[in-house]
């Protein structure tokens, strides 16, 4: 069973998203265990400090170095650190993906320390087996970083989405690394939109082909950077 561990300084902001849904459920069913931890039960002043002015002057204030590492150890301590990454949420991470969301649904123990005000002491990286970012962009906090990184690694355990492993098998960034291809449902005609004949036929082949073509088409239309080699020639017919 994986064990995901969220320090934050704002734990309100994730009981909502980290207790409903698919994450619920997969707590339910025993395929994870999801801990959220308040960064200040670690603080040992009256206030519940976490936070200082920076050495050397500057703007904002640094989270410090004393609650994490307790926070980090108090988490940890039960866990060998086989099979365990702990997470520091960065805007200078790496991006995480599809691949790296995979990479974690494998491991025992996740740790995500979710990052607020200007930033963390620089020393506190050192808890960290990664620096990860969601996006070339800044927040104020890493709480909505660490509930989708999460979520895109609970969809993925085992038992956790009905149908199985085909559920994820062709998704979008797959193994295949393409936009999944464009899906219907009831009814055929909506408003003058009719769903492609092709998908009606019931020839399976030549459903899975026009799937692959139009998987092509659309990732070279609007993520072409994904695109990386050009799609094979498909000749089925689009319509």
């Amino acid at each position: 069973m994986l064990t995901i561990d969220v320090i934050s300084v704002q734990p309100q902001m994730l009981r909502g998203f980290l207790e409903e849904s698919i994450v619920a459920r997969a707590v339910k069913k025993g395929a994870c265990e999801i801990r959220i931890r308040n960064l200040r039960d670690y603080a040992h002043d009256r206030w519940r400090k976490v936070d200082d002015k920076p050495y050397g002057g500057g703007p904002g204030m640094l989270m410090m170095c004393a609650p994490w590492f307790e926070a980090v150890e108090d988490c940890t301590k039960d866990s060998p650190s086989e099979g365990r990454r702990i997470i520091m949420t960065s805007p200078a991470g790496r991006r995480f993906d599809q691949r790296m969301a995979e990479e974690l649904s494998h491991e025992r123990h996740i740790v995500f320390m979710c990052g607020h005000y200007e930033g963390f002491d620089a020393r506190i990286r050192t808890l960290a087996t990664d620096e990860v970012s969601i996006g070339d962009y800044v927040m104020t906090g890493g709480e909505i970083a660490a509930a989708a990184m999460a979520d895109a690694v609970v969809r993925l355990l085992p038992g956790v989405l009905g149908g199985g492993a085909a559920a994820t098998a062709n998704e979008s960034f797959g193994r295949g690394g393409m936009l999944e291809a464009p899906q219907y449902t009831h009814p055929p005609v909506f408003r003058g939109m009719a769903v492609p004949e092709i998908l009606l036929s019931g020839d399976h082949a030549r459903i899975e082909a026009w799937r692959k073509a139009e998987s092509c088409r659309l990732t070279e239309s609007v993520r072409p950077d994904l695109a990386a080699r050009p799609c094979a020639a498909n000749e089925t017919t689009r319509s």
